[in-house]
């Protein structure tokens, strides 16, 4: 941190060289915190001035990372007119936040101008992910896809969107914590932040069926049962408690939820009976485990990994027919996102179908606050030669679709 600082002063000073100023802040990597931290930090002596020192360095350096990495991205898919918008949110808010490189840390109201800043910039990239999803539509119509690009994009997106949730997380931290008068939130007294230091699992696994069963039985007139086993190994008998964030605890199992009901409702309308949904929610001394199977008929092995593609699932915008809740299926990254939720804080989201009968969804989380640290994407020499290196024949053999009749070979 003190070599950090030392080559912060030796920066380039005019805010608006931003090419230089991008250069300089992506030759640092970011500072990955745990959850332990941001709970510490938030819980104890919470100060907004050493909230804003830390942000005022660390939010460059992520942001310098990932905008160095967009401009490895083909060159047809940069003239997208949305992924240029992406861009240029980046670059303002890049130079937003450099404008309080120099400034005086004891001013009262420059940190109180800074806490604003933060929110017009949260607020700003609301809609980062449709916007950039939009971008790659409109380059798979322009241009179609080869599989050299789909597997260069498919590297970028997960590094991209993994950063914004880690820009996201910092940005909501401050908000949260120092962005209003009044600064316990009345809804989640508990809550550091976003953060809950005692979030009850399977509370936030209810609220995610109830609000996917909500849209299910607009859908379809009906919806599967949940049925719901709790083990707590660690403690028995005590609800299964974990500090963690609650909407990215929600978001995944929502998606889920989602993903579950729909095949179940499909597969299963000729018989009219719909079996319900199966959860169960496990706490072990290192993993945190919620696994959720439907009987939706599942999907064949070949497709497992599409449904974590960008290039492969992402669909324009759907179009509703009613304005009282959101379609059961949309972009289509709404898994590979939970995936990158699940990652974020070192755990993940894996699938494994039974094609003909159903799909079992597994979301693991650390157990313990110290292990959950912050996964982050660095601009680096590895990741500029994942996108320049061509990539090479497989060295595995191709089945061949009319394989050779033995019998009518013969040997000279």
């Amino acid at each position: 941190m003190r070599l950090l600082r030392a080559l912060m002063r030796s920066a380039p000073l005019s805010s608006r060289n931003t090419p230089s100023l991008v250069d300089f802040y992506s030759k640092f990597s970011p500072s990955p915190l745990s959850m332990k931290q941001f709970l510490d930090f938030g819980s104890v002596n919470a100060c907004e001035k050493t909230s804003f020192i830390f942000l005022r360095h660390e939010l460059p350096v992520r942001l310098a990372n990932i905008m160095k990495e967009i401009n490895l991205l083909p060159d047809n898919l940069l003239k997208m007119p949305s992924i240029k918008l992406v861009q240029s949110w980046y670059v303002q808010s890049f130079q937003e936040i450099i404008d309080f490189k120099d400034t005086n840390a004891e001013d009262l109201n420059t940190v109180q101008k800074f806490t604003d800043t933060v929110i017009t910039i949260r607020n700003r990239h609301n809609d980062v992910i449709p916007t950039m999803a939009q971008g790659v539509v409109e380059f798979k119509d322009s241009f179609g896809v080869d599989p050299v690009t789909s597997q260069n994009v498919q590297y970028f997106l997960d590094r991209f969107y993994m950063s914004r949730i880690s820009i996201r997380m910092l940005l909501n931290q401050h908000t949260l914590l120092f962005g209003g008068e009044v600064k316990v939130n009345p809804a989640h007294p508990k809550h550091i932040g976003s953060i809950d230091p005692a979030c009850n699992v399977v509370d936030v696994v209810k609220d995610g069926y109830e609000n996917a069963k909500h849209l299910c039985d607009l859908y379809y007139m009906s919806s599967p049962e949940l049925e719901l086993t709790e083990f707590n190994a660690k403690s028995p008998g005590q609800p299964i408690q974990v500090v963690y964030v609650p909407s990215h605890l929600y978001h995944m199992v929502f998606e889920l939820f989602k993903n579950a009901m729909r095949a179940t409702m499909e597969f299963q309308a000729d018989k009219g009976v719909y079996p319900p949904i199966k959860v169960h929610v496990v706490l072990g001394s290192e993993d945190l485990t919620v696994k959720l199977s439907d009987r939706g008929g599942g999907v064949p092995l070949r497709k497992i990994e599409r449904l974590f593609n960008y290039m492969y699932s992402t669909a324009p915008l759907p179009r509703m027919e009613t304005s009282r809740a959101t379609p059961l299926a949309g972009f289509g990254y709404g898994l590979p996102i939970s995936r990158l939720y699940a990652k974020y804080f070192q755990g993940d989201l894996k699938l494994y179908s039974l094609e003909g009968y159903g799909t079992d969804a597994v979301i693991y989380f650390k157990a313990l606050s110290t292990e959950s640290v912050e996964r982050l994407p660095v601009y680096n020499k590895s990741a500029w030669k994942h996108y320049k290196t061509n990539h090479e024949a497989d060295d595995w053999c191709v089945p061949s679709s009319e394989p050779k009749d033995m019998t009518t070979f013969r040997s000279n």
